[in-house]
């Protein structure tokens, strides 16, 4: 018993020891990436000196570290192309740790071209490596610049660089360095090439509240020099921002002003599609101001009309259609029922078969609410048999016609 005793007394001590050295052994989780290969300090042959000098190269140095580091970009390139992304990337952060030593300028112009290419190869280890160091020179860069001395090429560049990583915040925070620059030198020129790139930055990252008012600056700019062109293109993105915001009063506006240029252009085969976005914005409105249905209505009636004239079938049915529904959501049955037949006539200039079809399922469903029956059935018989044709919802109108309560 008592040998028992010790054995156990001994396996409980053991397994005990060998618990507390599991735990004290246990391994650290590793770091999601190594150290940055681009921060290393190590002595490299192509370097005169220390990298840990921070003495400016002399113009013979630079004379010949520039031609050395594009030979290292060219043997990157070339085994990247090989199938050797590993190595490739081992020379370019060698490039990219020596680029340093020519000046920021040219060391963000490298990375740049580097972060587009690890872009493009998925390398996110790399892509962080870069946007580490375009942060430290970011970094370092505000920390030296006057409010009147601001180096506009190093801020573009590094706008660019924080682009090609993918970078949209960081790449905003840059340019909107180069704005405040281009501000202060009255450069309009300039103050219009940045805030286009602002807005198509926001813009890809769906971004539309910031971005609008950036295009109605650029707007207000464009009115401003007479240039027509480029004031339907920011009246354009406005439209979307708008649509995209959810604001009906702010894309009324811009659809009307569109709406006078092409008018005034004589370019009417935009005027449909306009009317019918002004139209669908009163509507939403309507929701809360039943006097702006008016407007609604009478944007469809000009959509539908200038459509007709135009021989544009389709957006003239589109137009009926939302006129059709607006009169239905105001009991209007009678005023429906002389919409949809006039579009079965338009879905038939379309050579809308299956639109026909469903005007006349619409009459159909007018007459039910009438409880006119006889009606209702002969529009459904003729529903039925454009779907006969169609070979496409015969079951329902069969099924219609039998839930008719007709002797």
């Amino acid at each position: 018993m008592l040998q028992r005793l010790i054995v156990i007394l001994t396996a409980t001590i053991l397994f005990n020891s060998s618990l507390a050295l599991a735990q004290s052994q246990k391994p650290k989780p590793p770091d999601q990436f190594p150290p940055n290969p681009l921060e290393y300090t190590k002595p490299d042959p192509l370097l005169p000196r220390s990298p840990k000098d921070k003495k400016p190269l002399t113009l013979e140095e630079r004379t010949k570290l520039e031609p050395a580091l594009d030979e290292l970009n060219q043997e990157a390139a070339a085994k990247l192309q090989a199938g050797d992304e590993v190595t490739a990337f081992e020379i370019w952060n060698r490039e990219l740790r020596l680029r340093r030593f020519l000046g920021s300028l040219q060391e963000v112009q490298a990375l740049s071209r580097v972060g587009y290419i690890a872009w493009n190869q998925n390398d996110r280890q790399e892509i962080m490596y870069i946007t580490q160091r375009l942060q430290a020179i970011q970094k370092q860069t505000q920390s030296k610049k006057k409010s009147t001395d601001i180096d506009l090429e190093l801020w573009r560049s590094l706008g660019e660089a924080y682009q090609n990583v993918r970078s949209p915040k960081q790449a905003i925070e840059a340019y909107n360095q180069v704005l405040l620059a281009v501000r202060q030198q009255k450069d309009t020129a300039a103050i219009v090439e940045t805030l286009k790139t602002l807005g198509e930055l926001h813009l890809s990252w769906f971004d539309y509240r910031q971005a609008a008012p950036i295009y109605e600056e650029l707007l207000s700019l464009a009115t401003s020099q007479g240039e027509s062109v480029n004031e339907v293109t920011y009246l354009q993105k406005l439209a979307e921002i708008y649509a995209q915001t959810e604001q009906p009063q702010q894309s009324i506006n811009v659809l009307n002003k569109l709406a006078q240029i092409y008018t005034s252009q004589n370019n009417l085969i935009k005027i449909p599609e306009l009317k019918l976005a002004m139209a669908s914005d009163y509507e939403s409105l309507g929701k809360t101001d039943p006097k702006l249905l008016v407007e609604a209505f009478n944007n469809y009636q000009e959509a539908y009309t200038t459509a007709w004239q135009l021989q544009e079938f389709v957006r003239a049915g589109e137009a009926l259609q939302k006129i059709i529904g607006l009169y239905r959501s105001q009991g209007q049955i009678d005023e429906a029922l002389e919409a949809s037949q006039i579009l079965v006539d338009t879905q038939t200039q379309a050579a809308n078969l299956y639109g026909v079809m469903q005007a006349y399922d619409q009459i159909g469903q007018l007459y039910l609410e009438r409880k006119e029956y006889p009606q209702a059935l002969t529009a459904f018989q003729k529903g039925l048999e454009l779907a006969q044709q169609l070979k496409h919802q015969e079951a329902y109108f069969t099924e219609q016609i039998k839930k008719l309560p007709i002797q």
